[in-house]
Formats: C-alpha cells, structure tokens, sequence
C-alpha cells in the first residue's frame, strides 16, 4: 500500500510538472516592445525568441555554447548578438538559416568572428553562389533531406519538405520541447503576404499537411508584430492550411461560375471567416489575384 501511494504521489507530480511546464510558454503574453523596436523572449530553459519589428527567430543557449537562427539584416543581427551577451558570453557556435531570402539570412557575417559554422539546404549554396552578399557568409554545412544538430546536449532537427515557399526552406524542431520554428510558410492570424511572392499555393498546403503529422505541440513563426505572442499552440499550423484551401476554393468556385477577370475577383472574392486576421482588408485581394495567377496560367 505504502509503494502504491508513493508510485501514485510520482505520477501525479509529473502530471503537474508537465502542466506546469507548457503553461510556461507565453502562448497568450504579447512579446512587446516598441513597433520598430526589439524584444527578446525567455521561452525555456536556454530557448529565446528574439523579436526585430514583425521578424522573429530564436536562440538557444548551450553549455557549449549557443545556436542562432536567421540574423535577419546587418542591423538586426547586431542586436540579436547583442540580446545572446545579455544571456552569456559563450561564443555562437552555429547559425542555421531558414531560407534564401535575404530579409531573413542577411547580416550573418558578424558571427564569424565568434567561429560560428553556418547550416542550410543544399539548394542555398546556388542561390546565395547567385545573389553574392558580403554580409551573408554561404553555408559550410548542408543538406538534403533532414539534419540533426546537437550541441552541449541540445538537439534541432531540420527537415526539408520540398518547393513551397522557395526552395530551401526547411523547418526546425526542438525535440525536447517539442517546438517548431516555421519560416514564412505559417504566420498565425495573418492572412498570406500581399501577392505571395515565391509561393507555389499547392506545395504550400502540400508541405502544411506533412508538417502536421510532426510530433510537435507549439509552433514559433518568423512574423509577427509586438501584440502578438512569441510562441503558439500547434493548431496554428492547420489554421494557415485552412485558410489557403478556403482562399483556392473561393477563387476556383468564382472562377467555374464565369468570373474570369482578377480585377472582378478581386472585388468580389470574400473570405468574412477571416476578417479579423491581420490585413484581411489591405492584403485578400492580392492574395486572390495570385491565386487568379494560379488557375488562369499554372503558375
């Protein structure tokens, strides 16, 4: 009877331990600061979403150092590095880049100096080879499916689902915390950004449906402004695919009935279970001409 108890005193410690754990995470809190400004979030244990403007990454302090995820731009990356010293002196150790696209990756160059090795998909190695950047140092790690980086006994995974925002996004997981950093592809409560530049929409859904099925239970986004929260439950992930299949279907639907011209569909497309969403009003209507684009020339 007396081991029973204890046994059952244990279990229900862990139970309040794990609860106490994910309600940690400021899922509601709105990581502040000023608009233009920058912030910097204490996820976990070592885990920082760190916040310039409506841009997001996150790093990770190690007891062998830290791990740093896009520098955004030269200026934002200087204030990153200069959030981590607020943390620790441990040099950055690694710099894992998201994507190709230079508002996310550029700035990188000042970890260097900090001996840091830079990770991405092996499709950057010919996209940045293209777009030559003084600031943004080519990666000297690179993959093509998936690679697991471990460092002072912290783990990120990073997958790669294929063409959909690009073609070199990956997705990283944080295995303990069963975190996900997603990139562009999930932007909660916001609707797809204006003409959806360097999206193919069915990879989009595609790539959102394989991320599903990932053992994951919080999702950071790399956008978001200084009222929204540094890091959101997984449904977020199903959220961003409902909406593109919502967005196609009311544009195909318009679309077999006759309406042909974008500018029309433009006008009359509507999606009132979105208007609350961020830039439901500036931004729908582009988000309905591309998808136009989409249909009327398979692009």
């Amino acid at each position: 009877m007396k081991r029973l108890f204890i046994h059952s005193i244990f279990v229900i410690g862990l139970l309040f331990s794990s609860i106490a754990t994910a309600s940690d995470f400021p899922t509601k809190e709105p990581v502040g600061g000023k608009t233009f400004g920058t912030s910097t979030t204490k996820i976990s244990d070592g885990l920082y979403v760190f916040r310039w403007w409506v841009y997001r990454n996150f790093f990770l302090v190690t007891d062998e150092g830290v791990i740093a995820t896009d520098p955004m731009n030269p200026k934002a990356a200087k204030l990153l590095l200069s959030e981590i010293r607020k943390v620790t002196e441990k040099p950055v150790k690694y710099v894992i880049y998201s994507h190709n696209h230079h508002d996310h990756i550029s700035g990188g160059n000042i970890f260097i100096k900090e001996g840091a090795k830079f990770i991405g998909h092996k499709n950057l190695l010919k996209e940045l080879g293209d777009h030559v950047s003084p600031v943004t140092p080519l990666p000297d790690i690179s993959f093509e499916d998936s690679y697991t980086l471990t460092l002072g006994g912290r783990t990120i995974e990073l997958k790669y689902f294929g063409p959909n925002h690009g073609e070199s996004l990956v997705v990283m997981r944080l295995p303990k915390e069963k975190i996900l950093f997603v990139v562009d592809i999930v932007t909660p409560r916001r609707v797809a950004f204006r003409g959806m530049p360097d999206f193919w929409p069915d990879e989009w859904i595609r790539s959102l449906k394989e991320i599903e099925q990932m053992d994951f239970d919080y999702v950071i986004s790399a956008h978001g402004p200084e009222t929204q929260p540094a890091i959101d439950p997984a449904s977020v992930v199903k959220e961003q695919r409902v909406y593109l299949e919502d967005l196609m279907s009311a544009v195909k639907t318009a679309m077999d009935s006759g309406t042909h011209s974008p500018d029309v569909l433009r006008k009359t497309v509507k999606l009132p279970k979105y208007k609350n969403w961020q830039y439901y009003e500036e931004w729908l209507p582009m988000n309905i001409e591309r998808i136009w684009a989409y249909y009327h020339m398979g692009w």
